[in-house]
């Protein structure tokens, strides 16, 4: 059963005794309110093994801990916080592991040595996008599922469906391996300091299989290529890549835009692209 009492004082009181700010340079943005880092810590669940990613201060690593997480590895590269995720260490004894690191740096497989985690965060802006195209396009999965908070117009551009336009190469690639779905929002007035956007919970788990054959490195390419002009048809596009008469032979005409094609479409290309080289 989850343990319903935090021992610790608010998180404000312990903000303010280690005298620490969120740094815009960092992209931390505090979360005070434990109704909501507690709902985010439920949605990660079932918690057995937890991966947190920029816990600052720890108020979500507390709510996680408060539902019944077994354990949670946390990794923080600012050291003004250490001090803070050590008093939740203390009070949680053998349930916290903090490893001062730069998250985009880390060997996660390495890490958890074929254990497979939940992951839960609120990540850094900053730095938000580039750990979730890390952990999407890792050879192999190291996690079970994501909850990570983004803001709004990111989560999007992850869940957008062919034909609008946040779909992208972000969608492709998530897609491709996983479901996403958002959760629920955040509004900027739970932050401080309050962010000038609204955020959203998102939640990734993986596919069995992907969703069509393909490298992963040749689907890169493809949506790169497609997207970074992605108001032209394909035959323009992807000129660099694939002849129109291969984009033809995929079963596609080249005269579509990259937006419109389904993802299974992209790996149908990226399988072309493959077979010419």
């Amino acid at each position: 059963m989850p343990e319903l009492v935090d021992p610790l004082p608010p998180l404000r009181e312990v903000i303010a005794a280690h005298g620490l700010s969120a740094k815009k340079s960092l992209g931390q943005n505090f979360l005070f309110d434990l109704n909501l880092t507690r709902r985010i810590a439920r949605s990660a669940g079932p918690l057995d093994l937890v991966y947190e990613v920029g816990p600052g201060p720890g108020g979500l690593t507390r709510a996680l801990l408060a539902e019944g997480a077994n354990k949670v590895v946390a990794v923080e590269r600012d050291t003004r916080c250490l001090p803070a995720l050590a008093e939740i260490a203390a009070a949680w004894p053998g349930r916290l592991e903090v490893i001062e690191a730069d998250a985009l740096a880390l060997d996660e497989a390495a890490l958890f040595a074929g254990r497979r985690v939940r992951v839960a965060a609120n990540l850094p802006y900053n730095v938000g996008t580039a750990l979730l195209v890390k952990w999407l396009t890792a050879e192999t999965f190291f996690w079970d599922s994501l909850t990570l908070m983004f803001q709004r117009e990111v989560a999007e551009r992850v869940t957008a469906k062919p034909g609008t336009s946040a779909y992208g190469r972000l969608s492709v690639l998530a897609q491709w391996r996983s479901v996403p779905k958002i959760l629920f929002d955040v509004s900027p007035r739970a932050f401080t300091p309050p962010p000038k956007v609204t955020s959203s919970i998102l939640r990734v788990e993986p596919l069995p299989a992907p969703v069509a054959e393909a490298d992963l490195a040749d689907l890169e390419r493809v949506t790169e290529a497609a997207f970074g002009q992605r108001r032209k048809m394909l035959r323009q596009s992807l000129k660099p890549l694939l002849a129109e008469a291969s984009i033809e032979a995929a079963g596609i005409d080249p005269t579509r835009r990259a937006e419109t094609l389904q993802v299974a479409e992209f790996a149908k290309l990226a399988r072309a692209f493959a077979a010419r080289r």
